[in-house]
């Protein structure tokens, strides 16, 4: 159970679907209530595929290239570090990986649960990055199945969030939005470097050895 809350805790964080909801209100104002969820599930669905792969095939990716956890725990917690550092300073880009030039197509288009909402405004390298390295160290059948309920649950918690995000932008409006990714920022950036020292620590153990 404690294995479930901290991938949780850590999963939430870094994916910060409370930050996305800005984003989603203004790609949805113009769809119906219906659309809407229509929209809300399939992100949340596409969202826990992607995070499902990137657990179970990451380490093999890692494998093909060469690059070993340490490496990945230090490079993915620079981009989690970095994540944090923005949301908490109130520097990150709305679009979060939006391009400008195909903003309007997006607006356009029905169907954006794919692309921009699960990847990369959720789904991003430091989730990704993240997961790999915790399946490096949990990955006993009891640690797997935990896990997937984190990612599951997580998966579950962003629908809610983005099934209710018009009514949650007006009840917290602009500041009360900000106000609490700022504080997510704060862990984001304490999970980042906790990836950043623990490769640190296991390289100078390695050496030393």
């Amino acid at each position: 159970m404690e294995l479930f809350i901290y991938l949780f805790a850590a999963l939430f964080s870094v994916l910060n679907p409370i930050g996305t909801v800005p984003i989603f209100v203004g790609l949805t104002q113009d769809d119906s209530k219906k659309e809407r969820s229509r929209i809300s599930l399939w992100t949340a669905i596409n969202v826990a595929i992607i995070l499902l792969i990137s657990f179970f095939v990451g380490q093999y990716v890692l494998a093909f290239f060469g690059i070993s956890i340490d490496a990945l725990r230090i490079a993915g917690g620079m981009i989690i570090v970095g994540s944090g550092f923005s949301l908490l300073s109130g520097k990150f880009k709305k679009t979060r990986g939006i391009n400008k030039s195909v903003e309007t197509e997006i607006q356009n288009r029905n169907d954006i649960a794919l692309t921009p909402l699960a990847m990369p405004m959720l789904a991003g390298p430091g989730s990704i990055s993240l997961l790999i390295a915790f399946y490096q160290e949990h990955h006993t059948t009891q640690e797997i199945i935990w896990s997937c309920a984190a990612i599951l649950t997580v998966a579950l918690v962003i629908f809610v969030i983005l099934r209710s995000s018009h009514y949650l932008a007006k009840i917290l409006g602009g500041s009360g939005i900000v106000a609490i990714s700022r504080i997510v920022g704060f862990i984001v950036i304490a999970i980042g470097v906790q990836y950043i020292v623990s490769a640190i620590v296991s390289i100078i153990k390695g050496n030393l050895m």
